[in-house]
């Protein structure tokens, strides 16, 4: 049987420093690795023993970088030693192969989700946003996403953004510091089913944390979300998905030990067992 899992990237597998959750005397942290540098400085971290996990992951399985990051931010993530084979970014806008974007794919995705114009909602997102919103951009010309001040943003902003949107077929996800707003067509799923057509792929796992995972993790043989996220803050819940019993940086290294344990034995993504004996092989 062979086995592709799809994951996504922020907060659920790799941790800004704001993210991170640790909790304890500094003596009973775990080892950090930084796999993201912008600007020259660290910006994105795991931990030691989950970057081995994934390491051991990508041999059982074709492991897949699922994120709404584009494919220059993406770039910046060394996940592991030799880079996947496939990468999904842009929120299923991009597929990377070998490190270069699949042109085919990316003209599909965008004469599927033709329509509003993202410059039309990146302008909206301007113009109802204050002092809260930092920055705004389109990113790879699909979507439009704002980091903003997030206990400054007013109490009914969020919503009233999600209403405009949704009353012209897009959508929108708060992660963190970043307000996205995305056509309902742009998806990580259909993305990850056309990489498992390619990989010839039996089963496919997935993990996520955010309202933009919904379908991915939905179309999922099995799957995972950390107890944290605005998948956590929302109650979602799937019969297929499982739930970590930590968060933050520990919940990345539970999803990486999880994942490789279901790829070994399909049995086993509801049982943590299996994953704590991984980690201490």
């Amino acid at each position: 049987m062979k086995t592709v899992v799809c994951t996504d990237l922020d907060r659920t597998l790799i941790y800004s420093a704001a993210a991170l959750f640790l909790d304890g005397p500094d003596e009973t942290l775990p080892r950090l690795l930084c796999v993201e540098m912008y600007q020259a400085k660290p910006l994105s971290y795991l931990t030691e023993t989950a970057a081995r996990l994934l390491e051991r992951l990508a041999e059982a399985a074709t492991l897949v970088p699922t994120t709404t990051r584009t494919p220059e931010q993406y770039a910046r993530v060394r996940l592991l030693d030799k880079p996947p084979p496939y990468a999904i970014c842009a929120n299923g806008g991009h597929i990377l192969v070998d490190g270069v974007d699949d042109a085919d794919w990316a003209a599909r995705v965008r004469a599927r989700v033709s329509g509003l114009e993202p410059a039309e909602v990146h302008e909206h997102l301007t113009r109802v946003g204050g002092d809260f919103v930092l920055r705004a951009r389109v990113a790879s010309g699909l979507f439009s996403y704002a980091v903003v001040d997030r206990p400054a943003l007013p109490a009914d902003w969020m919503e009233e953004l999600t209403g405009w949107c949704a009353e012209r077929g897009w959508r929108t996800s708060l992660q963190g510091r970043k307000v996205y707003c995305l056509p309902a067509g742009l998806t990580k799923a259909a993305a990850a089913a056309e990489v498992a057509r390619r990989a010839g792929a039996d089963r496919m796992l997935a993990a996520g944390d955010s309202l933009l995972d919904i379908e991915l993790l939905e179309a999922a043989d099995a799957a995972l979300r950390p107890a944290h996220g605005e998948l956590a803050d929302t109650g979602w819940t799937a019969p297929n998905t499982a739930v970590t019993t930590t968060r933050g940086v520990a919940a990345g290294e539970e999803i990486a030990g999880r994942l490789l344990g279901h790829a070994l034995d399909p049995g086993v993504v509801p049982d943590t067992g299996l994953w704590r004996e991984l980690v201490s092989e």
